[in-house]
């Protein structure tokens, strides 16, 4: 029986209808039977203050473990501002404290991002790497995955558009790969 590695998947945009957990959920449904993706919440996760790791609330000792138990992390992030969103940098501030207890290290990573505009999120996905190499993430170089036009990868009842497919099928069997050479 072949390994069946778990991914936490971290979505960067809280919106009910966001465009980037749509792309979440269809790379897990594209995904080979080697990955087991699942969204981890990021909502609910106070921000990030020192003063609290003495006694963290719920919702950090939660997200720690969830991404501790993972064996690869897969970041799908809008873009804001040239950057990541907020939300997102918390996140992975959370994960990262205290101090020499990051919950990321070691872990298989990859970045996708999505946006509306024509450059598809390059400035969040290039700051995203810079915080991985720090947080000794290993990301996955190739293919890059910047998704411009976001507007267009769904059709009205919400089904991802045909020629967006092979592009994220591309992705993820990559990612598959990446994820097996490093943890396996």
């Amino acid at each position: 029986m072949s390994q069946v590695y778990n991914v936490a998947v971290i979505v960067g945009s809280l919106r009910k209808a966001s465009i980037n957990r749509k792309v979440a959920e269809v790379l897990a449904e594209l995904a080979p039977s080697s990955l087991q993706l699942s969204i981890v919440e990021i909502g609910d996760l106070a921000l990030y203050n020192e003063d609290i790791d003495a006694d963290p609330p719920a919702a950090y000792r939660r997200f720690r473990e969830q991404i501790r138990q993972s064996d690869a992390v897969l970041f799908v992030t809008p873009e804001y501002n040239r950057s990541v969103p907020g939300v997102l940098k918390n996140a992975i501030d959370v994960g990262s404290r205290p101090y020499g207890q990051s919950a990321w290290s070691g872990k298989p990573g990859a970045v996708i991002s999505v946006s509306p505009g024509a450059v598809g999120g390059f400035g969040a996905n290039h700051h995203l790497r810079q915080s991985l190499v720090f947080l000794d993430v290993p990301c996955m170089q190739q293919p890059e995955a910047y998704v411009g036009g976001a507007a267009t990868l769904f059709d009205e009842h919400g089904k991802l558009a045909e020629k967006t497919r092979p592009f994220l099928q591309g992705f993820i069997d990559s990612y598959a790969r990446w994820v097996a050479r490093l943890a396996g």
